[in-house]
């Protein structure tokens, strides 16, 4: 706050009596409302006197209360902010309620204003009274329409941003802790308590070998955990925090250099020429802005930015994006009509930068969403199975030490003892070992993870969704001819868009679109890059003080009359509006016209009914269901008086003339025939969903193998409900065809539907919604939030759910999805959790493999691990029963050379070459899993039993002296021979739980664990001819 804004205005006191909320709230907005714009300019602070009760005196007296006063949004608008009181020790509140005026006015003795806000995970909540609860920082600039943001083009002045320091610092400060913190918080962790415990216990025995081993390994991999957690950090903070110089707009007309840390929301800054690397989420109020979003959507083409209207409702960046500039992207070129200024919107710009979309991205690698999977869960339940065998380990062992005469120390000793064999601590470690193997894998096959945890449930895929355009088909695509109205009809198809006639239709092909040139080179959409291509027209210009380009043909002696054609308006192409359109001016500024470019329907729509062609609806159908991609022109003269800088969309896309259909071939990548069986041959159901035509978009699946040619294909119609009719619900067989009711699921079909009749069946028909979605496989015509919505109703139906799309528009699908796939050449991408840089859906099945065979390692180490653990308990318990137990070295030999090298190398089996059609089970708690379980664990007891008793039998036998302890205890045939069998059941447990086909390789083609298992049986083997002498 300056110093000259303190100023203070009296106003006279009046008398109120007891206050009361609803008196002097509207006493004080009249009197407020009296104030001119002049005094809310000049003034900072009202002081209102009034008299109110006093409880000791009983009597009127004088008090004063200052009201704050921020009109930073409009002259017209107050907001009453901080009320202080500046009254006398003995004055109170007056004899009310406190409900009615806590939220307003508290006049308490010695009031000091105090903001009350919290962090939480980087996100600020602070104290709103009149809601009586925390809400987000972002909620102070909520209901901000067009007209509002576009205010800010003036600038702000210093005192109305300091006056903003409630939002904090513009800055992603991810917290990187120190050493000590993190040992502190790492030691805390349960798993380290217990081997903390573990290893004190131990060393009360005497197993100094084994617990030293244990210490060492455990700050090995403390030490390596503390260096990847803080180098992880490092670099997270390296990539979030982003300080940069921007040039804002003050009020006065001054542009000032600031740092991004100070930009508060409100703040007018200027783009450089250069371009800039954005340091917060930004509305475009001005100009164009040619952007590099491909780190937050995984979108390698540059997205074209255009200003954001002047009329319109609220703004969000979601529903405008467009509109809107993101966090961390990067402005590759600009070109202004006038200048390029940016809004930080309400939802950004907050205190460590988490509302913003770079913010978004980071938060979800701070802060995962827990993942609702069975197994973690049911691992957790096992591990309390275990808990309990311990116990009642401990139990036996309490009674048979007891009837030994064991004293009670060593009694205790070596009964919790026993909760240390029998709940391993190396249990939650070895099971995550085959997921590092799997996320290496996929690495160097393309294939980036920022949530490993996801690696699992790919193996659980069961329906697969696809994007079509850039997914399925090629991103490019080649132009098959335009079809030209004339009169009432359509001429004959012209191949080449350069044999046109020089008119409307050849310059709105030339015109229509967001390509812009970056370095001579022209960069954008391929669709329009083909398009401009055919015609044969170049940049003439491009990016001048009033134009955004020029387009011409190639130099002729002869140039037709309106030719060259200036882009001066341009409003993009958007996913749910389906369209986009430019309005150019001729040579000289004369001519000005509107070309609106999109979908045959939305274009129609738009179009005098007169100039649409009779058999626009039968030539649609027939290109569409011949796989073409059929985009029309139409166009409107506009009046030479027209002021085209202050045009808005809604006033040029408006009683057009139809123009034709721009007829192109999208062609089928090679690669995704072949994925589509192979997800089909494995159960697991394609889908697509994309925003083309749903001919088009069936005649692809028919070409990608989602639908076989034997398979019937029905549409879904739904109709919303009219003045005179109901919502109605129809079946057709065939575009156009008879109507029919919902077949049965008996019968082999397929249901094809488009964004239109999925939302009137979502909000008129929902009881047919699982049926329809069962049996849904094309999807057409999807806006972006309707992809999302698909994607969260399948996994309502128990779906374990997959989305691949090339980020763009399917961002919320792919965030949505268990497995969400980007295809991107991006590394990682807020996008989803796995980005592919292959730019074919071949990834796809390798993810679902690689899924598969984490998970099933997963569960042969976790029910390795759980073996291992009962065969050392029954070796100790059957040891305990004849007074005796095994040796550190025994214990050593076991627990570290034995099973953790055979755990380690049993997580490198890679993923079968084919993909199954049953797949892997979830449950740890399954049935036929715990039966295997039981009964495992029953023969390894009874061999060890068995083997203890044929040892007792035997003429060459020595009892045990068992009065006698250490080396003089010697021979001990007993240790001997349950030890000697129990490394044999480790080795052989790792062979039987290793799960291989269907899901992984064959063991023989895992030569670490051949040559574990190798070496392994030749030492317990040559251990036990030597007479087992080291033990």
């Amino acid at each position: 706050m300056s110093q000259q804004l303190p100023r203070l205005h009296t106003v006279l006191y009046k008398s109120c009596g007891q206050l009361s909320k609803l008196y002097f709230k509207r006493y004080l907005f009249e009197q407020l409302s009296c104030m001119t714009a002049e005094q809310h300019s000049y003034y900072n602070r009202v002081q209102f006197y009034f008299l109110c009760k006093n409880k000791q005196k009983k009597n009127m007296q004088l008090a004063s209360v200052q009201v704050q006063i921020m009109s930073t949004i409009c002259p017209e608008k107050i907001i009453v902010d901080l009320l202080l009181l500046t009254s006398d020790s003995n004055y109170a509140e007056g004899e009310v309620d406190e409900n009615e005026w806590r939220d307003d006015v508290q006049l308490h003795k010695e009031e000091k204003t105090v903001l009350r806000y919290y962090v939480f995970e980087g996100m600020r909540y602070i104290w709103m009274p009149r809601k009586g609860a925390f809400c987000r920082v972002s909620i102070l600039s909520e209901g901000w329409t067009y007209a509002d943001l576009h205010r800010f083009q003036q600038g702000m002045s210093q005192a109305e941003q300091s006056s903003r320091f409630i939002f904090g610092d513009n800055i992603i400060d991810v917290p990187v802790k120190s050493y000590p913190q993190l040992l502190f918080e790492e030691v805390l962790n349960p798993f380290y308590m217990f081997q903390v415990f573990s290893i004190i216990l131990w060393m009360s025995e005497r197993y100094y070998y084994y617990a030293v081993c244990i210490l060492i390994i455990s700050f090995l991999s403390i030490a390596v955990s503390l260096y990847e957690i803080r180098k992880q950090s490092t670099t997270l903070r390296r990539m979030a925090q982003l300080i940069v110089n921007v040039t804002v707009r003050r009020a006065t007309g001054e542009e000032e250099c600031v740092s991004s840390v100070d930009l508060v929301p409100g703040d007018c800054v200027v783009i450089p020429s250069e371009g800039l690397l954005l340091p917060c989420d930004a509305a475009l109020l001005a100009g164009e802005c040619m952007v590099n979003e491909s780190m937050l959507t995984g979108e390698s083409v540059p997205v074209m930015k255009t200003p954001l209207p002047f009329s319109g409702g609220a703004y969000t960046p979601e529903s405008q994006r467009r509109h809107t500039l993101f966090c961390g992207t990067h402005i590759i070129q600009k070109c202004a009509v006038i200048r390029s200024f940016l809004w930080l919107p309400f939802t950004m710009c907050m205190h460590f930068w988490f509302f913003t979309a770079k913010g978004d991205l980071v938060s979800s690698i701070l802060y995962p969403q827990p993942l609702n999977f069975r197994f973690y869960k049911d691992a957790m339940k096992f591990l309390l199975f275990l808990g309990v065998l311990a116990l009642i380990g401990t139990i036996y062992s309490v009674v048979m030490l007891y009837k030994s005469n064991t004293p009670w120390a060593e009694l205790v000793i070596r009964s919790l003892d026993i909760v240390t064999i029998v709940v391993p601590p190396a249990l939650p470690a070895a099971i995550t070992t085959g997921t590092i193997y799997a996320q290496n894998r996929l690495k160097k096959k393309g294939v980036f993870c920022i949530s490993p945890p996801r690696i699992n449930i790919s193996g659980k895929i069961s329906l697969f969704c696809f994007d079509k355009t850039g997914t399925l088909t090629e991103e490019g695509l080649d132009v098959w001819g335009v079809k030209v109205v004339n009169g009432s009809g359509f001429d004959e198809l012209v191949p080449d868009p350069r044999l046109l006639p020089d008119g409307p239709m050849l310059s709105g092909l030339a015109s229509c679109h967001s390509v812009a040139l970056l370095e001579g080179q022209p960069i954008g959409d391929p669709l329009e890059l083909k398009m401009i291509e055919s015609t044969g027209w170049v940049w003439a210009t491009f990016g001048t003080h009033r134009i955004l380009a020029v387009m011409r043909p190639l130099a002729a002696e002869f140039q037709p009359e309106g030719i060259p054609v200036a882009i001066v308006r341009r409003f993009p192409f958007s996913s749910t509006l389906q369209r986009m359109s430019v309005v150019t001016v001729g040579p000289g500024g004369g001519s000005a016209c509107c070309f609106l470019k999109g979908s045959p329907e939305m274009v129609a729509s738009y179009c005098v009914k007169e100039s649409v062609p009779s058999q626009f609806t039968n030539t649609l159908r027939e290109f569409a269901s011949e796989g073409f991609r059929v985009l029309a022109l139409a166009y409107r003269e506009l009046d030479a008086q027209t002021d085209l800088s202050s045009l808005e969309r809604e006033d040029i896309e408006t009683e057009m003339r139809f123009l034709g259909l721009l007829v192109m071939k999208n062609q089928v990548k090679p690669e995704s025939p072949g994925v589509i069986s192979t997800l089909r041959q494995a159960q697991i159901r394609p889908v697509m969903v994309t925003g083309d035509n749903i001919l088009t978009a069936l005649n692809v699946a028919h070409a990608c193998r989602m639908v076989l040619p034997h398979e019937q294909v029905f549409f879904v119609h739904a109709s919303p409900p009219t003045v005179n009719s109901m919502a109605s619900l129809r079946f057709h067989q065939g575009e156009g065809g008879t109507g029919t009711g919902l077949y049965q699921n008996s019968l082999k079909y397929h249901l094809a539907i488009n964004g239109k009749s999925f939302a009137v069946l979502c909000d008129h028909f929902p009881e047919y919604l699982p049926k329809i979605l069962m049996r849904g496989t094309v999807y057409a015509r999807m806006s972006p939030d309707q992809k999302t919505q698909l994607v969260k109703a399948l996994q309502n139906l128990n779906y374990r759910v997959g989305m691949c799309g090339d980020g763009a528009n399917d961002c919320g699908a792919l965030r949505a999805a268990d497995v969400g796939v980007s295809l991107s050449e991006a590394e990682a991408s807020v996008a989803s959790p796995f980005t592919s840089k292959t730019d074919n859906i071949s990834c796809v099945p390798l993810l679902i493999r690689e899924g598969r065979c984490s998970l099933v390692t997963s569960f042969s180490l976790f029910k390795y691990m759980a073996l291992y653990s009962l065969i050392q308990f029954s070796s100790v318990v059957i040891l305990y029963t004849v007074k005796t137990n095994l040796a550190d070295l025994q214990f050593l030999f076991c627990d570290l050379f034995l099973v953790t090298l055979l755990a380690i190398v049993m997580g490198r089996g890679g993923p079968s070459d084919e993909l199954h059609p049953q797949r892997p089970p979830a449950s740890l708690l399954s049935v036929p899993l715990l039966c295997a379980l039981l009964i495992h664990t029953l023969l390894l007891i009874v061999t060890q039993v068995s083997v203890l008793l044929i040892t007792i039998s035997q003429e060459w036998y020595i009892p045990l002296n068992s009065t006698r302890t250490g080396p003089q205890n010697l021979p001990n045939m007993e240790d001997t021979g349950v030890f000697d069998v129990s490394g044999f059941q480790y080795i052989l447990m790792s062979i039987i739980v290793t799960k291989g086909y269907p899901y992984k390789k064959p063991l023989y083609y895992n030569g670490a664990i051949l040559k574990e298992h190798l070496g392994k049986m030749l030492q317990s083997k040559f251990k036990y001819i030597q007479g087992n002498k080291g033990f």
